[in-house]
């Protein structure tokens, strides 16, 4: 029996992940529908849209599903009381401190993972008690960690020191991709880009087709002084790097970037000044398809990369 599939209770070791303005309802219960792990992005939510997610999400599976908190928005307190409220047994925690949450959500009998991007913040996640740790490489879409270590060299090393089952994420797509990192020391994955152009997914269509025609070397990490974003090449970029070029402060970086931005790109398709963040993986994804397709040719590949490398 696989770690991950036992502690979630879910057929396949894989996790959809909770991304900002783009993990709904919609996308969550057809994941978990398909066999993997539906998370809510609550990044993106007030308290009250999350609970009406939660709410119809519960309508539209009965399967496990889950709710990722990114710990660094105001009203996260609210956000809790919701969780707790709406009875959702699992909680993905990231962008801060394990230990404020970890025993007080497990006391309320919800299972607790933790994002971290380095050794180090593992090992401080395992000392807060989590369930399980996902750690994610510098490829990843979105916010992500300083250490710019890439997935191949993170699940290796955070396996060497981990007791907890450790799920990999940053570049993961395919079914190959998937195997590579179990091969690596991973008991599952976690997926975001991919689900990004998925029909289910609550992206604009613009920014799903830009997503499809994103090549490599599309993506860059970016604002660093704030909280790294990895986004694609577009003029909101273009015009943040001209700041950067005559040198910038972390203040005049925050009024450049204002509010919305990444609800102005992801949620609204505006590809001009829009925040569009999406992992490196872009330059493998080539349609958008219904979930349940998606997960079914992931798990093909890798059942057929398992047999193929018997051959190597």
């Amino acid at each position: 029996m696989n770690k991950i599939t036992s502690l979630f209770n879910i057929q396949y070791p894989i996790i959809q992940a909770g991304m900002v303005w783009n993990s709904g309802w919609k996308l969550a219960s057809a994941a978990s529908n398909s066999g993997i792990l539906g998370l809510l992005g609550a990044g993106s939510m007030y308290p009250e849209v999350l609970r009406e997610h939660i709410q119809k999400c519960k309508k539209a599976t009965d399967k496990p599903f889950g709710v990722n908190v990114p710990m660094l928005y105001p009203n996260i307190e609210e956000i809790m009381t919701v969780i707790v409220e709406e009875e959702v047994k699992i909680v993905f925690t990231s962008a801060g401190n394990p230990k404020t949450w970890t025993s007080w959500l497990q006391e309320r009998g919800i299972i607790v993972v933790h994002v971290v991007s380095s050794v180090k913040f593992a090992l401080k996640a395992q000392a807060a008690g989590v369930d399980a740790v996902v750690a994610e490489g510098f490829e990843a879409g979105g916010h992500n960690g300083r250490e710019e270590t890439t997935t191949f060299t993170l699940i290796p090393m955070v396996k060497e020191h981990l007791d907890v089952p450790l799920i990999a994420a940053g570049g993961i797509a395919t079914g190959k991709g998937m195997l590579a990192a179990m091969v690596l020391g991973a008991d599952g994955v976690q997926i975001g880009s991919r689900f990004v152009t998925s029909q289910e997914s609550s992206a604009h269509p613009n920014f799903k087709e830009t997503v499809v025609n994103t090549n490599d070397g599309d993506t860059h990490l970016t604002l660093k002084e704030l909280a790294p974003a990895r986004l694609i090449k577009n003029k909101f970029f273009n015009d943040l790097q001209a700041l950067y070029q005559k040198g910038t402060t972390a203040d005049e970086l925050k009024l450049f970037l204002g509010r919305g931005r990444a609800k102005k790109g992801m949620f609204e398709g505006d590809l001009e000044e829009g925040e569009l963040e999406i992992g490196q993986v872009a330059g493998l994804i080539h349609d958008i398809k219904p979930v349940s397709e998606i997960v079914s040719e992931i798990i093909a590949e890798f059942e057929l990369s398992k047999l193929n490398l018997s051959s190597l």
